[in-house]
């Protein structure tokens, strides 16, 4: 699963990997969680793309109210097709959601140890992400968005059996014009992870300190998802 990430590159980097217009006042966030509202780029017009704010944990457009379960925050690549939560964002609101790291625990020595994942030199990438529209009284209307996720490429299998996928830009556009299930595979590139603190499982918790390497924990500590 993916239950973590972070974005801290600049601005303008993001604008130019992902090809948008707006310029959005991007905070620097080590420690993005579920529910928060996350930046998202999805198809405009004129096959454009175009920059939005929405929350993490997709809330279906039949859904009677918002919080009433688990936020769906993760929609597994085998079957986001065919899920009730899913399969009509994915046929017609993909997105990607930019990122420049995320985070995973492994059961170490009786512990969850963190691990923080990213590119090799740090820099922003795009997860596979399907996004809705939901509609409830009094006109509020909710975006929402999850991240797709297939199995851990061979490198990553060792700390988690699930992973985000990890789209090459070579396949932005393709992503976002059409459901391409052939697109959501183990990333196949070069990639680092290593072993972090447990000042990440706790939300508050959001600064670069949380990206330095330690030593693997010894004592079972307990994890903050929410």
């Amino acid at each position: 699963m993916c239950g973590r990430y972070s974005l801290t590159s600049p601005v303008e980097g993001i604008r130019a990997l992902f090809g948008f217009d707006e310029l959005p006042n991007l905070g620097v966030r080590y420690n993005i969680a579920p529910t928060q509202d996350v930046p998202v780029v999805r198809a405009g017009e004129q096959g454009k793309s175009v920059f939005a704010m929405m929350r993490w944990g997709l809330v279906p457009s039949w859904a009677k109210e918002v919080g009433s379960s688990a936020p769906l925050i993760n929609a597994r690549a085998e079957t986001v097709a065919e899920k009730p939560s899913f399969r009509s964002a994915f046929k017609q609101r993909r997105c990607l959601i930019p990122a420049d790291g995320f985070y995973e625990w492994k059961s170490e020595n009786g512990a969850k140890q963190a691990y923080r994942i990213a590119m090799p030199n740090d820099a922003p990438f795009a997860f596979a992400g399907v996004w809705e529209s939901w509609n409830g009284a009094n006109n509020e209307t909710i975006e929402s968005c999850a991240v797709i996720t297939t199995e851990a490429s061979e490198q990553l299998a060792a700390i988690h059996h699930r992973m985000p996928v990890i789209l090459e830009p070579t396949h932005y556009r393709e992503w976002l014009t059409a459901p391409r299930q052939a697109l959501l595979q183990p990333y196949a590139g070069e990639i680092k992870a290593y072993p972090i603190g447990p000042a990440v499982n706790k939300v508050a918790n959001d600064d670069r300190s949380l990206w330095t390497e330690v030593e693997p924990q010894s004592a079972p500590k307990q994890l903050d998802l929410l």
